[in-house]
């Protein structure tokens, strides 16, 4: 099973990746963690990758393309595929269908997570982790049992991620909208496009996602 997983930032798609990985055994490909591990380990894309980075400069498709590429050459035929952050315009998404023919698979789905932008800046904009033991919190939906006091812990400290206010929240589902709308049609296109929704529980949005995968 390959498949891409959309979701802007906030609807929960890193947990639902990270519970495909541990359920059923596939393999997240994330572009950001790839090319820092193949600039780490000094391979020739990964060198090629630091070059252009150094220099300020976006790493161009063709990089990000070898970087896929020799990332899949390295799995198991029957290991399933997680697509991160790939693609995200038009030619990137013909190049993987070439790369995944190339390699004797196909894409099976297109698997996009909901989300209404008002519920989502509520849900971004309240969270806030116990500084000691990172146990997540909210100040509407999930307040600590005594005020002040982590429940887990008993810390006194908390914090909130700087960037977790409204006007950041609302720009990158701006910036979502506006990546993901060139290749959704040329996914609709090959029927292969499922939408679940993100507002709902972790627990509600993983059955939603197995639905899909098991149908």
């Amino acid at each position: 099973m390959n498949i891409i997983l959309l979701g802007p930032p906030g609807a929960g798609k890193g947990t639902q990746a990270s519970r495909l990985v541990e359920q059923r055994a596939m393999v997240q490909l994330s572009t950001g963690d790839m090319l820092r591990a193949a600039v780490k380990a000094g391979t020739p894309v990964g060198l090629a990758a630091k070059s252009v980075m150094e220099a300020g400069e976006l790493v161009s498709d063709a990089i990000v393309t070898q970087l896929i590429d020799e990332n899949l050459a390295a799995l198991a035929p029957e290991q399933g595929v997680i697509f991160d952050g790939y693609p995200r315009t038009l030619a990137q998404a013909e190049s993987l269908d070439a790369l995944l023919a190339k390699r004797d698979r196909r894409l099976d789905y297109v698997v996009e997570l909901e989300v209404d932008e008002d519920a989502l800046v509520d849900r971004i904009t309240g969270r806030f982790t116990c500084a000691q033991c990172s146990t997540p919190y909210h100040d509407r939906y999930k307040q600590p049992v005594s005020a002040g006091t982590c429940d887990v812990c008993g810390s006194h400290e908390f914090k909130r991620r700087p960037d977790d206010n409204e006007e950041t929240v609302r720009t990158r589902m701006a910036e979502y909208r506006a990546k993901t709308a060139p290749i959704l049609p040329h996914y609709e296109a090959k029927k292969i496009v499922r939408r679940v929704d993100g507002m709902a529980s972790v627990e509600a949005v993983a059955k939603g996602i197995d639905a899909v995968l098991d149908g």
